[in-house]
């Protein structure tokens, strides 16, 4: 059995729901400010966006450095998280190296 980091499985889980807000902001928020003139949604939403994206960035940097991960796994992942959807393909590959062995 492998045993990996807590943090990994919290890298995954805040990529998912940061892909989610993504998705939120671009499909209710924004419409919601340019269409209705309703800004509230963007403000509170972005907030969260941003914090949720800052915080995958920093999980990110810690599974280089504390698991080893290769440089062209943390960039796939980043690069996923600015395309809608993309985190949600990603995702069984994630869950495949969360099985592999930490070096």
């Amino acid at each position: 059995m492998v045993r990996v980091p807590r943090f990994l499985h919290t890298l995954r889980l805040v990529a998912l729901v940061e892909a989610v807000s993504y998705l939120l902001l671009l499909g209710i928020a924004m419409p919601l400010k340019y269409v209705w003139h309703e800004p509230m949604a963007v403000r509170v939403l972005g907030m969260a966006h941003g914090v949720l994206f800052l915080w995958m960035v920093w999980l990110l940097i810690r599974a280089r450095f504390e698991a080893n991960w290769p440089i062209g796994r943390v960039l796939l992942v980043f690069v996923a998280s600015l395309i809608p959807l993309w985190p949600f393909f990603l995702d069984r590959r994630v869950r495949g190296w969360l099985a592999e062995p930490v070096a």
